[in-house]
């Protein structure tokens, strides 16, 4: 299958390429050979794009809700048309099996159809005052938006922004991984073809540095929106400080799963190892930390294994493939060195564990009695690799849940009913999973709490932080 994909940057309204610019080569991570190169963009192409938010910012606002409604409902019309197309692109980027990169443009598009119906019922409120008196609360734009999104997800955590971001009538100049910029393209082009006005939706490939101080030091822009490491978005929140900017931040994670013995095992079993090998391990809220009672450990790490065996890894593109490779040649080196030290502090590699011959590939790994000085245990891998340790009571789980500084996701299997309901007070996180891995929906909110960020992206959360509040009072 080629590579069809027409790199661009889009700048209020217009599709712009090469003419002196600077490149990027794109890589597919199954040979790690180049497939095109794409466009940076330049000091003066960004100019043009803050100018162009700029101007287009009193009228997107000032547009009626239903109109805006209706170019959101359109673009995620299109995606679902396109999804084949898009994720084809995607696959040949990014190296996730293109039935997970199909999913993941549909879920792109609820994104879009959600909030063309939420903006519809954003309501204020009126307070209690006497006769003649009024005491309202409504909700604005906070205006021009700059997006920051990573590779793991590239057209889904894209949508999740821009889709509320246009909702409450912001615009928005978005800068998105270098390393997937054909299908990340795709989400622009259906936004131009379903009928977005010029300088309100733009796309700026580009060198990181360069585009986010030259973003976020403008006036012209008021919020800040960065999914990517924790180290990226404290520089991110410093750089916003200096200019009073507001940030949502979605940063990492290194999700615990606890393993009760009164789980049903099959069962769990069946649904954690092919989530822990989704996107090969490439996901924010990725199962990774397993902490399992200890009267069931040996038998969950005997079904891990054996179910670990069975993940078909290779090109994407082919229909047998469960597991693709790791997005860029970093990984893979990062993803042994982690490996082989929780081996040397005396873990022990049940299944997996090496790199692959060619392109960026690495075995799906299982490894047992893991210390909690192993650097994997306090680092977020993001990869294949997925690590246990045993636990004896609920407030030993509980206290290895939340030992690290991070609160993004977290997970539990049991089968009582009064446990599940002390989980989710006990675990901090922005998200708690129990015998469930539904966590990201369009309805509800997605973030974190500790190093993990703040803010939320999804449900009515994610449009308010793209929204000033305001009292007016009149006597």
């Amino acid at each position: 299958m080629s590579y069809d994909a027409d790199l661009k940057l889009f700048i209020d309204g217009n599709w712009k390429s090469g003419e002196g610019r600077d490149t990027h080569c794109v890589i597919n991570p199954v040979s790690g050979s180049g497939i095109a190169d794409v466009p940076f963009a330049t000091p003066a192409d960004l100019e043009e794009a803050l100018a162009a938010a700029d101007r287009a910012w009193p009228a997107w606002r000032a547009t009626d809700v239903e109109k805006r409604a209706a170019i959101l409902a359109k673009t995620g019309d299109l995606l679902r048309e396109r999804a084949q197309h898009i994720a084809a692109i995607m696959t040949q980027e990014q190296g996730k099996p293109l039935a997970e990169a199909k999913a993941e443009v549909i879920g792109s598009a609820s994104m879009f159809n959600w909030y063309a119906e939420e903006i519809k019922r954003d309501y204020g409120r009126t307070l209690v005052r006497p006769t003649g008196q009024r005491s309202i609360v409504i909700r604005q734009p906070v205006g021009p938006t700059a997006t920051f999104t990573p590779w793991n997800f590239p057209i889904y955590l894209l949508a999740k922004k821009i889709a509320a971001a246009l909702a409450a009538g912001c615009p928005v100049i978005s800068r998105p991984p270098q390393e997937t910029p054909g299908c990340t393209g795709e989400l622009f082009r259906a936004l131009a073809d379903a009928g977005i006005p010029n300088g309100v939706a733009q796309l700026v490939h580009g060198e990181a540095d360069l585009v986010s101080t030259t973003l976020i030091a403008s006036p012209t822009i008021r919020k800040v929106s960065f999914t990517g490491s924790v180290p990226v978005g404290k520089h991110l929140m410093k750089l916003a400080a200096d200019h009073m900017k507001r940030v949502t931040l979605e940063l990492g994670g290194h999700a615990p799963v606890l393993i009760f013995d009164d789980c049903d095992l099959e069962k769990t079993l069946d649904m954690v190892v092919p989530q822990k090998f989704r996107n090969a391990g490439q996901v924010c809220v990725s199962p990774t930390r397993f902490y399992v009672q200890e009267g069931i450990y040996d038998a969950f790490l005997k079904g891990f294994a054996k179910r670990t065996a069975r993940v078909k890894v290779g090109d994407g593109l082919a229909a047998d493939t469960s597991m693709g490779p790791l997005a860029n040649a970093r990984r893979p080196d990062t993803i042994e060195a982690l490996v082989n030290d929780a081996e040397a502090k005396g873990a022990r590699v049940l299944a997996g564990g090496h790199r692959g011959k060619s392109g960026y590939f690495f075995e799906p790994t299982l490894l047992g009695d893991v210390p909690n000085n192993a650097d994997i245990m306090n680092q977020e891998p993001f990869g294949p690799v997925a690590v246990t340790a045993k636990f004896s009571t609920f407030d030993e789980a509980i206290e290895q849940a939340n030992r690290l500084p991070f609160g993004l996701a977290a997970f539990a299997f049991t089968e009582n009913g009064r446990r599940a309901n002390l989980l989710g007070d006990a675990i901090e996180a922005g998200m708690v999973g129990i015998n469930s891995f539904a966590i990201s929906m369009a309805d509800a909110p997605f973030g974190g709490v500790k190093d993990s960020g703040f803010g939320s992206e999804g449900g009515k959360e994610g449009l308010e932080t793209y929204q000033v509040v305001k009292a007016i009072h009149q006597a």
